[in-house]
C-alpha cells in the first residue's frame, strides 16, 4: 500500500455502518471485497466470524471498528486477536450501550497498569 494509510473496517448494525460510510469509511479493496459488514437478523454467526476474520488478514486494513454486541457473538475470535494491527475497537450502536466491563481492550489494559502509574 505505497502511498495510502490503512482503511478502517466496520461491523455493525444498519444504523452504524451507515454512519461511518456517509463519512467515508467505505472502500473495496482490489478483489472488489468491501471493508464494511451490515449485520442484519438473517446475517449468520458463521458470516460475521468470517468477516472479522477476513479484515484480520487483510494487509490494507489497520482498524477494525466492530459493535460490542456482535463482538460478544464472537468473544473468542475477538479475544485470539493479539497482534497490534489492525487493531479491534469495540463501539456501541444505537440498541446497545458500551459497557467497559466487557470490551477485550480495557481488560487488557487493565492488566498492564495499576492504579498507581495513572496518578
Amino acid at each position: 500500500m505505497s502511498g495510502r494509510g490503512k482503511l478502517i473496517a466496520v461491523l455493525g448494525d444498519e444504523d452504524t455502518v451507515t454512519g461511518f460510510l456517509l463519512g467515508g469509511v467505505g472502500e473495496l479493496d482490489k478483489h472488489r471485497r468491501p471493508n464494511f459488514l451490515v449485520v442484519e437478523k438473517e446475517t449468520s454467526l458463521a458470516e460475521i466470524e468470517e468477516t472479522f476474520r477476513s479484515f484480520l488478514s487483510r494487509e490494507d486494513i489497520g482498524i477494525i471498528l466492530i459493535s460490542q454486541c456482535l463482538a460478544e457473538l464472537i468473544r473468542h475470535a475477538v479475544e485470539a486477536h493479539a497482534r497490534p494491527l489492525p487493531a479491534v475497537l469495540e463501539i456501541p450502536s444505537k440498541e446497545h450501550p458500551y459497557d467497559p466491563a466487557k470490551d477485550s481492550v480495557l481488560r487488557r489494559a487493565r492488566g498492564l497498569f495499576t492504579p498507581d502509574d495513572l496518578r
